[in-house]
C-alpha cells in the first residue's frame, strides 16, 4: 500500500474498497497497480490508498512471487527462491523494517 501515486509503473482505478488499520480508522482504496524500478523488478497488486502517509508492503505479496523473506535482528532480506538472488534488502528501525524501492536491482 502507498499513498504516493508517483510510485506506480502502472495504475488502474479501483471501484471502491477500504483498508482498515489497528487504530480503528480506515482509508479508501483509489487504485491498484505495479510499483518498482522496472517491469521486470516490480511488485504487483499494490493499493493506492487515499491519505496514506507511509508505504506498507505485505510479506505474502513478496512470498507469492517465489521469494523468501528472512528477518534478522538488524535487517531483512528478500531472496528469489528460483535464482537465490537477494532482490531486496532492508534495515530495522525500531520495530519496522525499511526497504527502499529504489534499491531494487
Amino acid at each position: 500500500m502507498t499513498g504516493e501515486k508517483s510510485n506506480f509503473l502502472s495504475l488502474t482505478a479501483a471501484e471502491g474498497g477500504t483498508v482498515a488499520f489497528g487504530n480503528g480508522k480506515s482509508r479508501t482504496i483509489v487504485g491498484i497497480g505495479k510499483i518498482g524500478e522496472s517491469l521486470s523488478h516490480s511488485i504487483d497488486y499494490v493499493y493506492l490508498v487515499d491519505g496514506l502517509k507511509h508505504n506498507l508492503l505485505n510479506v505474502s505479496q513478496l512470498c507469492n512471487k517465489d521469494n523468501l523473506v528472512v528477518f534478522l535482528p538488524t535487517r531483512c532480506l528478500v531472496v528469489n527462491m528460483n535464482t537465490a538472488d537477494v532482490v531486496l534488502r532492508g534495515k530495522q528501525h525500531k520495530n519496522v523494517y525499511k526497504i527502499c524501492i529504489s534499491s531494487l536491482p
